[in-house]
């Protein structure tokens, strides 16, 4: 049950959170420890550019990632490289008339924590009531077999 929350909250944290049109300019809050990304979601193919203002970078992410919040599919299509945590200014804009929605969210890689601490819940805490158990009955077994002595000397 706890890996099961922690990989449907992982990929939740993945979607975007903050979502704008194309043409728009929003202010994003932005930690370079959330691995942040720009998403898009359309229907169509589209040609895009994006700029952020600051000492950030925008970058094209080394694999195609997509991820579905709801109904909407979101395609990861950059990651912010930005130098610290900040409130920085976004813009995206499409060439074609589509409906386009953009979104920033985090990274794949940044839902590695979640499903390591869900891969960790599956494995270790059985694992940690086994090795219980087992400490427990070799203890018990201990305790008895010295009651028995004891009790042997002493009748």
């Amino acid at each position: 049950m706890l890996f099961g929350t922690g990989l449907v909250n992982s990929v939740n944290s993945l979607a975007p959170t903050k979502t704008f049109a194309s043409g728009e300019t929003v202010t994003v809050p932005i930690d370079p420890a959330n691995k942040p990304a720009v998403y898009l979601s359309s229907d169509t193919a589209v040609h895009f550019e994006c700029q952020i203002s600051g000492e950030a970078k925008l970058a094209r992410p080394a694999a195609r990632q997509t991820v579905t919040s709801g109904s909407i599919v979101w395609e990861q299509i950059l990651v912010i490289n930005a130098p610290s945590k900040a409130d920085y200014q976004l813009t995206c804009t499409t060439q074609e008339e589509a409906d386009v929605r953009y979104g920033v969210g985090r990274e794949l890689a940044a839902a590695a924590t979640g499903l390591a601490g869900g891969t960790a819940a599956l494995f270790l805490l059985p694992a940690a009531g086994l090795l219980i158990a087992v400490v427990a009955t070799v203890v018990v077994l201990v305790r008895r077999s010295g009651a028995r002595k004891r009790l042997a000397v002493g009748g």
